[in-house]
């Protein structure tokens, strides 16, 4: 539903002060904004609340999920909503949302510079059951990094879970896939390179070569 109040308008004008120096861009005229790494994106959401106003939603994506929507698979931070009531009132809080975002669009590119960073990340976070895409990422993540004991570790936790979805079927189609390839980094850096291809077509973002990012250490 398109805004009814100069919500948009204000928020826009902050994001492009804060979040376009950095190299985010917007999507389309959309509340969102996106740090495009290759192979995983920041994502900015300046979250609209059931009445005028904002709130803002900031994480990362990975890409090999393949996909076409954007999702939060690790969440940097969230802000409750400002409720716009004047234009003079909710511009400088529009302001400092923005400025929140770009902060933690800074804090995620510390933590992720680059795979092993990501993988080191993800395969230390506790495993916890019933969450499938933990173990899916940390999986993929280890085996990326030539760890295929964690790798297939990961792969088979997401194979017990029980399947009550038609997405979790296709997540252990893919996790039996990555399982069989886990000792093969490069057969599975082509999997991931494909997904990430499929995926960011899928989401119109241009076509980029991430493989070297995905081989070599500095990404």
């Amino acid at each position: 539903m398109a805004d009814r109040t100069p919500v948009l308008r204000i928020i826009t004008s902050a994001a492009r002060d804060s979040l376009k120096p950095l190299g985010l861009a917007q999507r389309g005229r959309s509340r969102l904004w996106i740090d495009d790494h290759g192979w995983w994106l920041g994502v900015v959401e300046f979250t609209p609340p059931r009445m005028a106003g904002s709130g803002l939603y900031v994480g990362a994506m990975w890409l090999w999920h393949d996909v076409d929507h954007l999702a939060f698979h690790v969440d940097a931070t969230r802000v409750g909503s400002e409720l716009f009531r004047t234009e003079d009132q909710f511009t400088p809080l529009a302001l400092e949302l923005s400025r929140q975002a770009a902060a933690n669009v800074t804090a995620l590119r510390e933590k992720f510079p680059a795979l092993p960073e990501v993988a080191r990340y993800l395969t230390s976070k506790p495993v916890r059951g019933g969450f499938l895409w933990d173990s899916f990422d940390s999986g993929i993540a280890a085996a990326l990094v030539s760890d295929p004991d964690t790798a297939r570790d990961r792969f088979e936790r997401v194979l017990r879970e029980d399947a009550l979805a038609p997405w979790m079927v296709d997540a252990q189609e893919k996790a039996r896939e990555l399982h069989a390839i886990a000792a093969d980094r490069d057969a599975v850096t082509a999997w991931v390179t494909r997904a990430v291809a499929s995926c960011r077509s899928k989401l119109g973002l241009e076509a980029r070569a991430v493989g070297d990012q995905l081989t070599d250490p500095l990404g």
